[in-house]
């Protein structure tokens, strides 16, 4: 394993290994942790009580943060006629067909998320292989593959991410930036749990919520007690 800078071993004092901390105490220790001369991204790292093997056990879906994710996120969209002039009303950034489709064969992948009309998927599945891996193919699932491109371009500018289950179970997921205020930063951690817990599939057995844990960029990961997470949401 690398040897810790520093600066990381000065922060990782701050924390305590062996505590699980309170969404709102790890908040506030990731924004002291957070020491990088950039702002930072947080980051949301979750081990789930399923089984990713199965198909009808992996999580995945989207959430819009109230607050968004401090990014400016690139949004492509396949679409053409009327729907094409939807989307670039609706601030898309990169729209057409099969053009988009043989810049991104070329190797062009400078866009943050991808949207796609039903009729155009004939085009955009044979960027499977391309897109996949990368978490950019557009999904019915997702919201991503619809006719109301409108939406879906306001809601990925607005702060909508997706979450899905990794092979092991994980989630990783971005809720903003240390330079947001806490209680923004709270919002959206709610937002996104809430989404995830609703998720959870008929087939899940046990605990559901395994492992929280919160971390800047470059600061060490902060471990949050899965029942103050259940305390979190019962709050109004």
């Amino acid at each position: 394993m690398p040897k810790r800078g520093k600066r990381y071993q000065e922060v990782l004092k701050l924390v305590d290994k062996e505590k699980a901390y309170t969404p709102r105490e790890a908040i506030e220790l990731v924004k002291r942790t957070a020491t990088a001369k950039f702002d930072e991204t947080v980051e949301v790292a979750l081990k789930l009580g399923v089984d990713a093997r199965h198909a009808d056990q992996q999580v995945r879906g989207t959430v819009v943060l109230p607050n968004g994710t401090g990014k400016e996120v690139r949004v492509l969209v396949f679409a053409k006629g009327e729907k094409a002039k939807e989307a670039e009303e609706a601030g898309a950034d990169f729209v057409g067909a099969e053009d988009l489709a043989e810049k991104i064969q070329g190797g062009w992948l400078d866009f943050d998320a991808a949207v796609a009309t039903p009729d155009m998927m004939s085009i955009v599945g044979r960027l499977g292989r391309i897109l996949g891996p990368r978490g950019l193919m557009p999904n019915p699932k997702t919201g991503t593959v619809t006719f109301d491109v409108g939406k879906a371009v306001r809601d990925f500018k607005a702060g909508k991410v997706e979450y899905r289950t990794d092979k092991s179970a994980g989630v990783h997921v971005i809720i903003g930036k240390v330079s947001f205020t806490e209680e923004q930063l709270l919002e959206n951690f709610k937002a996104l749990m809430e989404a995830i817990v609703k998720a959870r599939p008929a087939a899940a057995k046990g605990a559901y919520l395994r492992s929280v844990a919160m971390s800047a960029t470059m600061g060490p990961g902060i471990k949050i007690a899965p029942q103050e997470v259940t305390a979190l949401l019962a709050e109004k």
